[in-house]
């Protein structure tokens, strides 16, 4: 996720040379040095982070992009170095803003941001908090920062849960939709290929239609169900096998993991 937000940062109009990249492998900061032109730092954590991880102290933004096991350490290691005005965005999954700013110096600002992976084609839609330090302006940067690679919305932090459920898991839900699209399609004589083209471009149309029409979900799928048509016999089936229900209860279910991660 890092990386797609840098190359949405990039593609935005943000200038290679602004952007400073610290990761904990020489060879991974190499490659985005050769193929995004950002300037780079091989650095580890704790014992092993020497003068590497310094390097942010010129830094008023600073993104921290990684797996929830990894970021109290990589906290530790930063916090000396970090300036007293500095903006901390977190996109580690599960870790509250309060968890992050037990390791910093009192009064940090910090965002914790909930993207997800269509970011990569700068179709993303991220759901940002901040935390007890944070001011509009800290906001507005971190809002700024995730609209380089597709939406954002702010909220209170209690609602990240139910972001992680929705948006950044809901991917997985569309991918699993479609596969069982695809599947069906083969099964009633189409070839693969073919199949899989149909789906995709009815999802991607599907989505353009919500986002570009406004109209509510419920008035869209009406306009397509004629009444004893084809449509209206899918959708009874669907209804009678508990589709609707099984949905509600997976994104509820997304949830509680959620909170159970993050500790609540």
């Amino acid at each position: 996720m890092g990386q797609t937000l840098l190359g949405g940062l990039l593609r935005a109009g943000r200038d290679p040379a602004s952007v400073l990249v610290v990761d904990r492998r020489a060879g991974r900061a190499r490659e985005l040095h050769e193929r995004f032109g950002v300037r780079v730092v091989a650095a580890g954590v704790g014992a092993g982070a020497g003068e590497g991880v310094a390097a942010v102290r010129s830094a008023d933004t600073v993104v921290v992009a990684v797996k929830p096991q990894d970021i109290a350490e990589l906290l530790d290691a930063l916090a000396p170095h970090l300036r007293d005005d500095v903006l901390l965005v977190s996109l580690a999954a599960g870790v509250t803003t309060a968890a992050v700013e037990a390791r910093l110096r009192p009064g940090t600002a910090v965002v914790r941001v909930m993207p997800n992976t269509p970011s990569l084609v700068d179709e993303g839609m991220a759901g940002l908090a901040g935390g007890s330090s944070v001011s509009d302006e800290d906001l507005a940067t971190a809002e700024q920062l995730m609209r380089s690679c597709g939406r954002a919305v702010v909220l209170p932090e209690k609602h990240l849960d139910a972001v992680t459920a929705l948006s950044g898991s809901g991917p997985a839900y569309v991918f699993y939709v479609v596969e069982a699209m695809v599947e069906a399609g083969v099964l009633l004589g189409l070839p693969r290929a073919t199949a899989t083209e149909l789906v995709v471009q009815t999802v991607v149309g599907a989505g353009a239609m919500l986002r570009e029409t406004g109209q509510h979900p419920t008035v869209l799928r009406e306009q397509v169900t004629s009444p004893a048509g084809t449509t209206a016999a899918a959708l009874r089936q669907l209804d009678d096998s508990g589709v609707r229900a099984a949905l509600v209860s997976a994104v509820e279910a997304a949830w509680a993991r959620s909170r159970q991660l993050s500790g609540d």
